[in-house]
């Protein structure tokens, strides 16, 4: 299903992303990790994670399992992924969607004391559940949705299981109207763009995502192979972030850029992915060598930097010398890799800035038109089949620069845009529930070529007379 995943980000870039679920139901940047913890747990997690070369905004580590009666095996961390899978009647999208709050009067990010007052009012007018860490509000939660809180002030939506991207879209709008409702009278507004375009670094953070389901290992190994060969398509339609500290920063996709420049051991476009070898186990392998972040053990982050997942799995880590990990330990470690499409028990898709709310529903009717209709994704394979991994990395870094005018074999990437989307647009149809109009708000980028940041771009140099502040109106929600 579309679940969004609350894969981790710069934390002052927004980001929307596609999870296909698989599960049971402009600088150089290089700062700290910032993980999102609760208010209380904010200064722990700081003093593990200083000096650090990247700076992350992952979700709340998951609680500590009861402890296992076996030490874990690989095979055990290999079934995990599998287990997943679910049969095609049974898949279904969710949206994860994350936005950042600012003080209309000054347009500076929310403070903590203003994120609880929101929480509260919309708890208490809406019927949403409170989920407290001591005295502090850190999220809510509404039958299968769930809000949380990431550091700088993010909001973010977790939305249900849904069947329609209709379902999708009517939880997405009725989650802005409940926001709105209640910030608006608190002097708050919310803002859809993909970086955040005024304030410096220390100030913000943001994102949105789209998960889908797999059946089988061979459907995921598909649905991985057309995501990553596509997503650098996704950040030319989305690219939505071209200013930073209230310029212009070079770059269509900031968000995206930045993303090259962090730490490259969890990163990346995988090209293993496309090997005939790949699988469950293969990337099981990957993300046992990815270096580890963090052991979360009675609501502390224990630092386990340098050290990999095989060493924990051999009772080889020196910060928890002879313990050895729980399967919710090797959750934990699988949201601190960041790669462009990420596997859990979904395919996560991760390569859109955030915008607006009118492309808030476009995101996921890309993909699931895609990845979810067995005509569109043979076809996309076929087409991007003998794309070299060199041509795939090529897309990756020069998209956030050049956007849909990427040169691209015998033309531009805004030609094999206006095939994608028509894939994608066959896709929907063939799904029979009059879904095409969704990808609306992408098929005049493509049509154009224009990305959203160029026009934001356009309207800097033009009518706002080179001052940001005016996008705060342009993209509020």
């Amino acid at each position: 299903m579309v679940f969004v995943s609350r894969a981790a980000t710069p934390s002052y870039c927004i980001r929307h992303d596609t999870i296909f679920r698989h599960s049971f139901d402009g600088s150089n940047v290089r700062r700290r990790p910032c993980f999102a913890v609760s208010p209380s747990s904010w200064d722990s997690a700081k003093k593990a994670w200083r000096g650090r070369s990247m700076i992350v905004a992952a979700s709340p580590p998951t609680e500590d399992a009861v402890v296992a009666a076996e030490p874990l095996t690989k095979k055990d961390l290999v079934d995990y992924l599998a287990s997943g899978c679910k049969t095609k009647d049974k898949w279904r999208i969710g949206t994860e969607h994350e936005k950042f709050g600012f003080e209309f009067g000054n347009l500076r990010p929310m403070k903590y004391e203003q994120i609880a007052e929101l929480l509260n009012g919309i708890a208490e007018r809406f019927e949403w559940d409170k989920i407290m860490e001591g005295d502090k509000i850190i999220g809510l939660k509404q039958g299968k949705q769930s809000i949380s809180l990431e550091p700088g002030g993010q909001f973010e939506l977790s939305g249900a299981p849904l069947e329609t991207l209709h379902q999708t879209c009517a939880e997405v709008n009725s989650h802005l109207y409940q926001v709105k409702a209640v910030a608006e009278e608190m002097g708050i507004g919310f803002l859809g763009i993909g970086f955040q375009p005024k304030w410096g670094i220390k100030d913000i953070p943001i994102m949105p995502k789209v998960n889908l389901d797999f059946s089988s290992e061979a459907d995921m190994i598909r649905k991985f192979r057309a995501g990553l060969a596509l997503q650098p398509i996704a950040t030319a339609l989305f690219a939505n972030s071209p200013f930073t500290e209230g310029k212009p920063n070079g770059f269509v996709s900031m968000r995206s850029q930045i993303w090259t420049d962090t730490d490259k051991d969890r990163t990346g476009m995988l090209p293993f992915v496309f090997d005939d070898s790949f699988g469950f186990e293969q990337y099981v392998d990957y993300a046992l060598d990815v270096p580890m972040y963090f052991v979360y053990r009675k609501k502390k982050y224990v630092d386990c930097t340098g050290m990999t997942f095989r060493d924990f799995l051999a009772g080889k880590l020196p910060c928890l010398p002879g313990e050895l990990p729980t399967l919710n330990d090797w959750e934990n470690h699988l949201t601190t890799i960041f790669p462009e499409v990420r596997l859990k028990r979904y395919l996560e898709m991760r390569g859109a800035d955030g915008g607006p709310w009118r492309r808030l529903c476009a995101l996921p009717a890309l993909w699931v038109g895609l990845l979810y209709d067995e005509v569109s994704l043979q076809n996309i394979l076929d087409m991007t089949a003998d794309w070299t991994p060199e041509e795939r990395q090529m897309l990756r870094n020069k998209v956030p620069i050049t956007g849909l005018k990427t040169p691209f074999r015998d033309g531009l990437l805004k030609h094999v845009a206006e095939e994608v989307l028509q894939l994608a647009r066959d896709g929907l149809e063939r799904r029979g529930f009059k879904e095409t109009g969704f990808l609306n708000e992408v098929a005049e980028v493509v049509r154009t070529g224009i990305t959203p940041a160029e026009k934001l771009l356009e309207l800097y140099h033009g009518k706002w007379g080179q001052s940001v502040d005016h996008v705060f109106e342009e993209l509020l929600y």
